[in-house]
């Protein structure tokens, strides 16, 4: 009678284990399916706006004048008047060449012009006096002709010795060799006593100008077809005059930098390189931009229309490289999209396909979700 009694019971107990472990098992998907539906993302929601574009490129610096110094006249380089490495203006005295000869030369030439003109004064009158003579017939043709051309050859000889007299005034200046433009002078290549000639191969010296500064851009033949294409479909907006803003950097942190314009490119591809050259001119006050110095240029293109941007952090590849982003759709579940990304500017991509205004893309909490996952949002400022 005891067997038959405890049976019940034990039965009762097990089937009271496996409703318990049922409830347990419903109340832990229920809490999974709670915590779901209670994750909330960090979202942007994209918008389209107007953005300036801006190419970084690689570049070198030129000097924007070059000038080379060289002797105009024969002589004995008498002595330097400059410092090594200083400023220059234009007009000032560099060297001075032994000036002895051409000195010499200046006053024999301004005696030929006093006796020219006594010449010619001399024929002068002559001639007069032979026109009315003739007017009388006290005189016949033939001496009337030769005072004449007496007085010609005379006002043809004054002429050359003014010639001569200004071609000696030029030497005497040549023996003060100037700077022809302003601008940091390097170092002389000759010293006093030296002999210079009129042609000589051997500069002087060598004066550059440095304010402003002109800076050789390197760009590819794809990119500016990209960028010709884009113009010609008006994605691009570029102003009347197309001189692009240029902004440079300089040193590895670009701790300095100077802005200018873009001037012109080149006509013709390099062959070895695929690349067409733009130049731009920049201010340079402080000297930091040296030529041949290497720099980042970041070349303005003009101003894209309608641009969508998307945060870096929202965009990630997949295993292909794809660009992806998870997007919250209007049921409130993630959705995965694969985009096509152009360029970026400052922390954002330019998209531009897989996505449209107002899509919520989710920039926070990308490493808890999975597409078809219910989420709650909330802006990320």
């Amino acid at each position: 009678m005891q067997q038959r009694l405890r049976k019940p019971l034990f039965v009762s107990v097990l089937a009271s284990s496996f409703m318990l472990a049922a409830c347990g098992d419903a109340s832990q998907q229920t809490a999974a399916t709670g915590q779901q539906q209670q994750m909330t993302v960090g979202i942007v929601t994209v918008t389209t706006r107007n953005v300036d574009l801006t190419t970084t490129l690689p570049g070198r610096a030129s000097a924007f004048r070059v000038a080379e110094v060289r002797p105009q006249v024969n002589g004995i380089l008498q002595s330097r008047l400059f410092e090594e490495g200083s400023m220059v203006e234009a007009g000032q005295q560099l060297y001075q060449i032994d000036a002895a000869m051409y000195e010499a030369e200046l006053a024999s030439a301004e005696a030929e012009i006093a006796r020219a003109n006594a010449a010619v004064k001399s024929t002068k009158s002559r001639f007069q006096r032979s026109n009315n003579l003739l007017q009388d017939k006290a005189i016949s043709q033939q001496d009337y002709d030769e005072a004449e051309a007496a007085y010609l050859q005379a006002e043809a000889q004054l002429r050359i010795a003014e010639a001569n007299l200004t071609r000696a005034k030029l030497n005497v200046a040549y023996t003060r060799v100037e700077a022809p433009i302003a601008g940091r002078i390097g170092r002389s290549q000759l010293t006093e006593g030296a002999l210079l000639s009129v042609g000589q191969a051997q500069p002087l010296t060598t004066i550059t100008q440095l304010d402003p500064i002109y800076v050789d851009i390197a760009q590819s033949t794809s990119d500016y077809l990209k960028l010709q294409a884009a113009i010609a479909d008006g994605r691009i907006v570029t102003n009347s005059e197309n001189r692009a803003e240029v902004t440079v950097r300089v040193g590895e942190a670009g701790n300095y930098t100077t802005t200018g314009e873009l001037m012109f490119n080149e006509v013709t591809v390099d062959p070895q390189t695929s690349a067409i050259t733009l130049r731009a001119k920049l201010a340079n006050p402080n000297h930091a931009i040296l030529p041949g110095m290497y720099v980042r240029a970041e070349v303005g293109t003009g101003s894209l229309k309608n641009a969508l941007l998307v945060p870096q952090t929202g965009v990630s590849r997949d295993p292909r490289g794809r660009a992806i982003a998870m997007v919250v759709n209007q049921e409130g579940n993630v959705e995965q999209r694969y985009l096509t990304v152009e360029s970026t500017i400052g922390s954002n991509w330019i998209v531009t396909d897989g996505l449209s205004a107002g899509d919520k893309v989710i920039v926070e909490g990308l490493q808890k979700i999975q597409p078809g996952m219910p989420v709650q949002t909330e802006e990320v400022k």
